[in-house]
């Protein structure tokens, strides 16, 4: 039987996370964004927040870190109010998770990436029978450990060590260091193209690529040249039975409506639907979102 073409959306979506009891985004403005990380309130650059703050200036004094940027891209240093933990727990849903002030102004997570949480959780829990799912780029793990809690059996992948190690303190601390996780610290187009050749199958994949990077035997990845063949290599990799397929990109010259256009020149076989669009985090007064990546997800 002729399988059909995926359908895609005729309109973006705007998947949109707001603060939770672990994370809020307070105010935001001239080129900055006020956040909350547990405890700790943090002052981080956001140059497309182009209208001026809400909350008195006296709000943000009293920040208890800081990031100032050296460049354009991630680089820079903290500043502190007092003394901050190296590491505190936070959480989301079942899963827990350390957050911590990294060398390149994130906190170890990204909390816009809660709705595709949600939609993994939801999804896993519909395929049920633990469905296999390969989380690509997977970093401290917290996509993974969503995918754990709902049932499916995780290979993570990630070329850094030091993420691997933080995605494993991330698991113990959610109490699933039993659940079926692979930890693999390796490139993910290498990995990849030898999971093609074993004959692999999968029932989801998570693909959320950095701009640029470098893998750990100094394999050089490019989002706009080594996406193209990555994404179809994924597509070789999802079983007869697949559920979903979710990219997501950072970087300012893609769109969503990019990223489902590769999605659905990769899956032109598979029939099922593909969404796209933005990933938003709502400022808590509900009178301002930010945008900060793009995604494109197919669903069967």
């Amino acid at each position: 039987m002729t399988k059909l073409l995926p359908a895609v959306s005729d309109k973006p979506s705007v998947m949109r996370t707001t603060g939770w009891a672990d994370y809020a985004l307070l105010d935001s403005g001239d080129g900055k964004k006020l956040e909350r990380y547990g405890p700790y309130s943090v002052v981080r650059p956001e140059p497309q927040c182009l209208w001026s703050p809400k909350l008195d200036p006296s709000v943000w004094a009293r920040a208890d870190a800081v990031f100032d940027p050296t460049d354009e891209e991630d680089a820079g240093r903290w500043r502190y109010r007092g003394k901050p933990r190296e590491t505190w727990p936070m959480g989301w849903g079942e899963v827990k998770y350390n957050g911590r002030f990294t060398a390149f102004r994130h906190l170890a997570f990204f909390p816009e990436q809660a709705a595709n949480w949600a939609w993994l959780d939801q999804r896993i829990r519909k395929a049920g029978n633990q469905p296999k799912v390969l989380n690509l780029f997977g970093y401290t793990g917290v996509a993974s450990l969503v995918c754990a809690a709902a049932g499916a059996a995780v290979t993570h992948v990630d070329a850094s060590k030091k993420a691997i190690g933080w995605a494993r303190e991330n698991a113990a601390l959610s109490k699933l260091e039993d659940r079926p996780v692979r930890w693999i610290c390796e490139d993910a187009r290498r990995y990849v193209q030898r999971e093609v050749r074993r004959g692999s199958r999968y029932e989801g994949i998570i693909l959320d690529p950095p701009k640029y990077g470098r893998g750990p035997d100094g394999e050089v990845w490019k989002l706009f040249e080594n996406l193209p063949e990555l994404a179809g290599l994924c597509a070789e990799l999802l079983s007869e039975n697949a559920s979903f397929l979710l990219l997501n990109a950072y970087a300012e010259r893609i769109s969503g409506a990019a990223l489902a256009g590769l999605l659905s020149e990769k899956l032109s076989a598979r029939g099922g639907e593909i969404e796209w669009g933005e990933l938003a985090l709502v400022q808590e007064d509900k009178t301002r979102e930010i945008g900060m990546s793009f995604f494109a997800r197919w669903a069967s």
